[in-house]
């Protein structure tokens, strides 16, 4: 297990999206941008998945790689939220009025220390433009830390009805050196409060953090089991102080090595399957009558960037907020990185785009085939190619795909493969991304950097 270790655990992309982030352009503005909504209303899917970014937090966590600032005495979340709203309109404006939205999802930052009431707003100024799915996929990433019971009553009576609660470790010493705060609410007063108003429950955890144990992390996840969440996440701490200086803080404490990090994701892992829950792609856990699980089990399991969803909730992205990226069947495009600046640009009646990326048919045919295989741990190249409207020999000319390659991967016990399919085996699972990897063409020729699968 050392050497697959040593031989694997090279940085490698994460795949929420294909392309990844860096190799967004410069180049791509407004306008581009505009072109690629209104030819969005005549691609798939046709349902409409919609991502706010609320990017304050009261404090920062030392781990944290997200687009978060510190809200200073100078941060106003209305004049923030007012410009969301403002950009909402415009983009809806371009967005056919009888689509319909399947998913819509916040993310931060902890959106949920803005006023419930400010958020509740931008959730009427989509719904009053916009129908639904039948029960669709409202969710809000929450720091438990600052959530008092009104807090989720009140997000309650926003619409939402899936909440991602934050815990990232029950273990109080870990936490402290990660510069997080504990839950408010004890956990079970916290459940039973959501059950009580119908919200599906998420828990995320975290592993590679300093002071992290297996024994110590088992029992943070047998703690979770217990509560019995719809779902749970048990996410890789993804150290690139290089992108993130305030993560340097935390190798003053002493990240775990390669190995126990491995042996932390494998003793989760474990503890997991043997509570009753299905494990879905890398890092997710759901229960057997989930439809994320239905879908995995049909071969249909999906992803964009809020996560993995089913072929019912998938939705072309359109995201609001600063950093956010909307992602479109055709291009991508990403808003600046300036609080300031995006506020400015939305008053002036303009999008905030600092950077996208227009995909050429051979880039949707890879993501689709990288896809498949982060999602479902398996591509069956037939199957796929008709669904692509395009001959076997044609996907896999579209990717890097070599046999060799895939040899050397089932040599090692990570697939098994033939003309006809490449399958993840269960010892192969954390090294899904290399798998992927290698069959993308952009990286035969790149000097992007990327993080770590271990």
């Amino acid at each position: 297990m050392d050497s697959i270790i040593a031989r694997y655990n090279v940085p490698v992309p994460r795949y929420t999206s294909y392309p990844p982030a860096n190799f967004f352009r410069d180049d791509y503005d407004e306008r581009d941008l505009i072109r690629a909504i209104d030819a969005s209303n005549r691609q798939e899917p046709a349902h409409l998945s919609f991502y706010i970014h609320l990017p304050y937090c009261n404090r920062m966590c030392h781990y944290c790689g997200c687009n978060a600032y510190p809200r200073t005495r100078g941060s106003s979340d209305s004049d923030y939220v007012e410009a969301v709203i403002r950009e909402a309109e415009i983009v809806c404006r371009h967005i056919d009025p009888d689509r319909k939205i399947a998913q819509i999802h916040y993310g931060g930052g902890s959106p949920s220390t803005f006023d419930p009431g400010l958020i509740r707003k931008i959730n009427e100024t989509l719904f009053s433009r916009f129908g639904t799915i039948d029960n669709p996929e409202i969710a809000i990433e929450c720091h438990p830390g600052y959530m008092r019971e009104s807090t989720y009553e009140q997000l309650a009576d926003a619409g939402f009805n899936r909440m991602s609660i934050g815990i990232q470790d029950f273990n109080p010493a870990v936490l402290k050196a990660s510069n997080r705060l504990p839950s408010l609410l004890p956990m079970k007063e916290l459940f039973a409060l959501l059950r009580e108003r119908e919200i599906r429950i998420n828990l995320d955890f975290i592993y590679g953090l300093p002071l992290q144990t297996v024994e110590s992390f088992t029992d943070t996840i047998a703690q979770a089991i217990d509560l019995s969440p719809d779902r749970l996440v048990t996410f890789s701490y993804a150290h690139m102080p290089h992108l993130f200086p305030r993560q340097k803080l935390l190798e003053r404490k002493g990240l775990p090595s390669e190995e126990l990090k491995n042996n932390l994701y494998h003793a989760a892992q474990q503890l997991l399957l043997q509570g009753g829950y299905q494990q879905i792609g890398l890092d997710h856990y759901v229960k057997e009558e989930d439809e994320l699980y239905q879908a995995l089990s049909g071969g249909t399991l999906h992803r964009n960037f809020q996560g993995y969803c089913t072929r019912r909730t998938t939705g072309q992205v359109y995201a609001f907020g600063v950093t956010a990226i909307s992602q479109l069947t055709g291009a991508y495009a990403q808003n600046t990185k300036s609080i300031e600046e995006y506020i400015k640009t939305i008053r002036n009646g303009h999008l905030p785009v600092k950077k996208g990326y227009t995909l050429n048919r051979e880039e949707q045919v890879t993501r689709e085939v990288i896809t498949t295989l982060m999602c479902n741990g398996e591509i069956h190249w037939q199957e796929l190619a008709e669904q692509l409207h395009l001959t076997r020999e044609e996907v896999q000319a579209m990717t890097a795909y070599s046999e060799d390659t895939m040899r050397r991967f089932a040599d090692d016990g990570l697939i098994l493969f033939d003309s006809e399919q490449i399958v993840m085996r269960e010892k192969g699972s954390p090294y899904v991304r290399n798998v992927a990897a290698s069959l993308d063409k952009l990286l035969i020729h790149t000097n992007k950097t990327f993080s770590k699968p271990i």
